[in-house]
């Protein structure tokens, strides 16, 4: 496993533009296919995005389709979620998570390492 650490949530107004950032610890992060996921109060955590080992495959839930985009460095062991054109109902604790088998899978039970998250907020 390794060790993720989430930054750039915050307040923004509908129509706004974040940018999530995750830094992912250990040598083998080229390796790990990267996700993000949210989860809303009161609902269940949700699928928004995944890349793959290399970059060269990415997969978005249709609800983020063409306003988020999923990106990575990894010479900088670092994912970023770039969210634009952003609606209250992106509201949502976002977590960044890790697969060790590179892909880029929307379900949950592939990934075994999680950070802790950082909170969205689009107000209307």
């Amino acid at each position: 496993q390794v060790q993720l650490v989430e930054s750039g949530g915050g307040l923004v107004q509908a129509g706004g533009s974040l940018r999530l950032s995750c830094v992912v610890s250990g040598r083998t992060f080229s390796t790990y296919g990267m996700g993000w996921f949210r989860q809303a109060p009161g609902k269940e955590r949700e699928f928004v995005a995944a890349i793959n080992w290399s970059g060269g495959r990415t997969n978005y839930a249709n609800s983020v389709k063409g306003r988020f985009t999923i990106s990575r460095e990894n010479a900088k062991n670092t994912v970023f979620l770039q969210m634009d054109s952003l609606k209250p109902e992106d509201t949502a604790v976002y977590y960044c998570a890790a697969n060790p088998v590179g892909s880029s899978g929307a379900s949950s039970s592939v990934y075994d390492s999680w950070g802790l998250g950082t909170q969205v907020t689009v107000s209307s």
